[in-house]
């Protein structure tokens, strides 16, 4: 039987060993050929990752599979063991990384403070001298001074503070910087004009933010918290003070004036205090325009208003340094100003013929007017008309601290403020002359009152020895120079007229004082002298509890007494009772006083000797009396005495002095007395 062969059959795909391709169609590659052109190879290029995975080595071979030839899984476990090993390799770069940074913290190169200072003022110097060399060009290195200045080291932040102080004194120009309108910032200058306001406003801004940060750091003076803050605040007070006696005229003055008042509101003097106060005394003292004594002193009366006058007296005699004392003809009160009046014209007035300007003229002729005003800014010229005016607003503000210390009856500032009323005595128009009689006068009453009650306590309780004594006697003696400085500085006979004023109270006063004033064992000491306290006598009176001013009781009594026996020429007419009554009572004193008070008390006598010899020459010379009755010491008012009726006999006395100084100078007054028969 024949075998059938099998049937062909057709192979549909091609063998995979087939080299042959079969083509593409034409759509397909078109499409390809159109996209291949879009593509971005360099931007694929970029995104690709630069370090790639290290893949492990595997030591297996490959396996012949129906598949063909292929390499063996990696095992989980060698998976695992890979993934730890990379895991354990960032860690390992994180603390490399970690340690690296420490060891850079760690290597940061540790100087010593003294190489830190030593290298801080080398920078200072340089910086410094880069600026003086050229400040327009280098204006910018006195940020760095500021961050220098921030610096954590004490003796560093002092000692850049001390550069920028000296400095800003050499950079700071002679006229004041105004600000820029903004109009200004757009119009088109030169190159010149463009580069100095450029330096312009970066040393007003440099200066501001140093005169702040003075503000700041002088806030911490004498506060017991730190020293380094305490020692920094001193020389921030020390620059703000010569900053402001260089460069009154500049921009800031009152931020430097805040400075200072807020240093002197304080009650602990201290160093920095001292610096303030003779720093402000300077400043009245060398400004001429007033601009800057007018600041000081609105500042100061605020400050004692807002203090409730609870300050040191020291403060309130800053105002006896005034350049107005001497320069100001005017008269004033605290709240006008006496204006010196032109010759008044009664017929009738002329009518000035006006001169015709066309619009243009008087266009340019305002444009020229505010060109001269700001010529005159510029180059600080100041008009006596303009000095007179800021000297005039100022003494009505010192005339305002005045009149309130004495209302509020401060005892600690009572004297201050008479001695300073004396000293402004020739300024004080008559409106504001009653209003202060009558306040002295209040004061004299309320010490008589004082001491009266005084004195009945001590009757009552001799025991008790704590009481504390007042300096009443000072201050009524303050009083009646007050009054007759003020009557003298006036014209009298128009003061006398017009305001009916009588000033028999304060003679009145002196008189009935002149026994108690003798008697006091400390007339020839002040309040700042330097002598042993009585260890007999309490604590409370160890110190006196108000100190009115530097000079001694027994020059007081001798100028209150030269101005009621000596009085300027226009109140020369003194009664002969009142110049006999007050010679029999100081020729009594002159056997307590001291050596030294009563030689002055002698010499006093016989000035009085040579312009009033005539009226009192019977006291001498008993064949001449002339009046009847009894003399009688004690008598408060000084036409119930009789003096007529005594002698002096404590000349006799006085010539047997231990002194003999003493003994002449009696001689001599009995000598004027005879010459003056």
């Amino acid at each position: 039987m024949s075998r059938i062969p099998a049937a062909k059959r057709r192979r549909l795909s091609p063998p995979e060993d087939s080299g042959s391709e079969s083509p593409e169609p034409q759509s397909t590659r078109s499409k390809f050929l159109a996209s291949a052109a879009k593509w971005d190879l360099e931007q694929d290029y970029e995104q690709r990752p630069r370090k790639l995975k290290k893949q492990k080595e595997i030591a297996r071979l490959p396996v012949r599979t129906t598949e063909g030839w292929t390499q063996p899984a990696v095992a989980p476990s060698a998976v695992k063991e890979e993934e730890e090993e990379e895991s354990e390799e960032i860690s390992a770069d994180e603390e490399d990384e970690d340690e690296a940074a420490e060891e850079v913290v760690e290597e940061k190169p540790k100087v010593s403070a003294k190489q830190q200072i030593l290298e801080a003022k080398e920078e200072l110097a340089r910086i410094a001298t880069l600026i003086n060399e050229d400040p327009e060009e280098h204006i910018g290195s006195l940020k760095t001074l500021a961050a220098i200045a921030a610096s954590e080291n004490i003796t560093i932040r002092k000692l850049a503070l001390a550069a920028q102080a000296a400095i800003f004194k050499d950079l700071i120009p002679g006229y004041r910087i105004r600000p820029l309108p903004e109009d200004s910032m757009t119009e088109k200058v030169s190159k010149e004009v463009r580069k100095l306001r450029n330096f312009e406003q970066k040393l007003v801004t440099s200066y501001q933010a140093y005169v702040q940060q003075l503000g700041k750091l002088a806030r911490s003076s004498g506060s017991t918290t730190s020293e380094a803050s305490a020692s920094v605040a001193t020389v921030a007070i020390s620059c703000a003070c010569n900053l402001l006696t260089a460069v009154p005229h500049f921009n800031f003055r009152g931020e430097l004036l805040k400075i200072l008042v807020g240093k002197l509101s304080t009650k602990r003097v201290d160093g920095d205090f001292a610096k303030c106060r003779e720093t402000l005394e300077k400043l009245f003292e060398n400004d001429e325009d007033g601009n800057a004594s007018l600041d000081a002193v609105t500042m100061l009366t605020k400050m004692m208003k807002s203090k409730n006058y609870d300050f040191d007296e020291s403060v309130l005699n800053t105002f006896l340094h005034l350049r107005l004392l001497s320069e100001f003809g005017s008269k004033a009160s605290y709240n006008s100003v006496d204006k010196p009046k032109d010759d008044e014209y009664h017929g009738k007035k002329i009518k000035q013929k006006r001169e015709f300007r066309t619009k243009r003229q008087r266009k340019l002729l305002k444009e020229q007017k505010a060109i001269e005003k700001e010529m005159k800014e510029a180059d600080a010229t100041v008009s006596h008309e303009e000095r007179d005016r800021m000297q005039a607003e100022t003494l009505k503000m010192v005339f305002v601290a005045y009149f309130r210390i004495l209302k509020a009856r401060s005892q600690r500032l009572m004297g201050a403020v008479l001695e300073g009323l004396a000293r402004y005595a020739h300024l004080i128009n008559q409106d504001f002359f009653g209003d202060i009689l009558e306040a002295l006068r209040d004061i004299i009453h309320t010490a008589e009152v004082s001491a009266a009650l005084e004195e009945e306590e001590n009757e009552e309780d001799e025991d008790e020895d704590d009481i504390p004594e007042r300096s009443l006697t000072r201050e009524s003696l303050l009083c009646v120079i007050t009054a007759f400085a003020l009557l003298q500085g006036q014209d009298g006979s128009t003061a006398a007229s017009t305001l009916k004023l009588d000033l028999s109270f304060f003679i009145t006063h002196l008189y009935r004082t002149l026994h108690a004033v003798s008697l006091n064992p400390d007339i020839e000491l002040s309040a700042n002298s330097l002598h042993l306290p009585d260890p007999n006598a309490p604590q409370t009176q160890t110190s006196p509890t108000n100190k009115v001013n530097v000079q001694t009781t027994i020059v007081l009594l001798i100028r209150s007494l030269t101005s009621v026996l000596l009085p300027a020429t226009a109140l020369r007419q003194v009664p002969p009772i009142r110049i006999a009554a007050f010679c029999k009572q100081l020729m009594t004193i002159s056997l307590h006083l001291p050596e030294k008070s009563s030689i002055a008390m002698l010499g006093l006598l016989t000035k009085v000797a040579k312009i009033h010899g005539r009226k009192i020459d019977a006291l001498w010379n008993t064949e001449e009396r002339r009046g009847d009755g009894i003399f009688d010491a004690l008598k408060p008012e000084i036409e119930g005495s009789n003096p007529f009726a005594a002698t002096v006999w404590e000349g006799e006395l006085l010539r047997k002095h231990f002194c003999p100084t003493v003994r002449d100078a009696v001689a001599g007054l009995e000598r004027t007395v005879m010459e003056a028969r």
